[in-house]
């Protein structure tokens, strides 16, 4: 399955416990088809000191979290969507708001 969602999209959890919360795709795993989202799914880990990180103990970190647990937030209508595909004049392709139909990416 190819996501349709990128890294630093804006996106809104739709279920599981961070319902709701939005957040930025800091890293995605396409091959497992999970997503990192920024503030979304935190979990504890226990640290030992190390030269990089002299001081141990608990840190707060995310969690990747499955890709179909999340939908795109367009930028331009500020609600929760499916992502659909179309082609300019050009012939580039581009990421589209289904329900606004405004393009997502300028790039």
């Amino acid at each position: 399955m190819s996501m349709r969602i990128k890294k630093n999209d804006r996106v809104r959890v739709i279920s599981g416990k961070d319902k709701g919360k939005e957040g930025k795709i800091l890293r995605r795993v396409p091959d497992k088809d999970l997503v990192v989202v920024e503030g979304v799914n935190m979990v504890s880990r226990h640290v030992k000191p190390s030269q990089k990180n002299p001081q141990a103990g608990i840190v707060k970190q995310e969690a990747p979290i499955y890709a179909s647990k999340v939908m795109l937030v367009c930028p331009q209508c500020g609600k929760a969507t499916r992502v659909g595909c179309s082609f300019l004049e050009s012939g580039k392709k581009v990421r589209v708001c289904r329900k606004c139909s405004e393009i997502i990416d300028r790039t």
